[in-house]
């Protein structure tokens, strides 16, 4: 029996690059929502094949991280030159809130049960190349950073390993990014306001190494090392870069490839 009581693909006759789509109606979100998928072309010899999840950042959906930022492309270059095994990638939208839900866990919608739960589900009934042998890896940019590093910190039990692109780090930087600069609607909403360092503490002993990076010329970049700071300070093992760069698909588009090759090497 399927989890959702509707589900919508996308014909392979109108598909291109090989991306699918997808349309749930989500029982955590109350409404309908879509993903985005990769498929490679060579995955036919693989019993199974591992998912990389990539949660976009505000403003934005499910279309972005391929149609702005070519990640499917950039993925089908590294497996060509065999610098990458085939991987599967999954670009949810994070449910539509606002100008961007957090990937949190709100008052009357679970924005994090959906990506945790029914995406990975949508993705398992729907592309049978993905089933319970596949890992499944978890990276974002910015407000996707934010959802990527607290899930994977809070769900080591899901994620292989995790990483973050130009992350917001806590939850009173999302108010950098919305209408006016204003939370107060997306702060009464949630019902956790949580910190990126916090959740990794959390799960300290069980975290998976992991990664995250930012521009130098990103303004999240003061937070991004105040966490690198942090992390050293207790311990926990990860990988932090800088690279030249602003809060732009640009930056994204370029360094997303340092994520796809650290996964590979789980």
């Amino acid at each position: 029996m399927s989890a959702f009581f509707t589900i919508g693909i996308s014909d392979p006759e109108f598909e291109f690059d090989h991306l699918r789509w997808i349309t749930v109606k989500s029982k955590a979100l109350g409404r309908r929502a879509d993903i985005t998928i990769y498929v490679p072309p060579n995955a036919q010899p693989y019993a199974s094949l591992d998912m990389v999840i990539l949660l976009h950042g505000v403003y934005s959906s499910h279309w972005a991280w391929a149609l702005k930022g070519g990640v499917h492309k950039t993925a089908s270059r590294l497996i060509e030159n065999g610098k990458m095994r085939p991987m599967v990638l999954v670009m949810p939208s994070d449910g539509l809130y606002g100008d961007g839900s957090g990937y949190l866990q709100h008052k009357t919608e679970d924005y994090e049960k959906w990506i945790l739960d029914e995406v990975v589900a949508a993705v398992q009934a729907n592309v049978p190349i993905v089933n319970q042998k596949s890992k499944i890896f978890i990276t974002g940019l910015s407000m996707g950073g934010y959802g990527a590093l607290r899930l994977g910190a809070k769900y080591p039990n899901v994620f292989s390993s995790f990483s973050g692109l130009s992350s917001i780090t806590e939850f009173a930087q999302m108010a950098l990014f919305l209408e006016g600069n204003d939370d107060t609607v997306l702060r009464n909403s949630v019902l956790s306001k949580e910190s990126v360092l916090e959740c990794l503490l959390a799960n300290k002993e069980r975290l998976p190494f992991f990664r995250f990076d930012c521009g130098t010329e990103d303004l999240l970049i003061a937070f991004n090392r105040g966490l690198h700071k942090s992390l050293n300070e207790h311990g926990i093992k990860h990988s932090y870069s800088e690279y030249p760069g602003g809060h732009q698909w640009e930056y994204w588009k370029k360094n997303v490839e340092d994520s796809l090759l650290f996964f590979n090497g789980f």
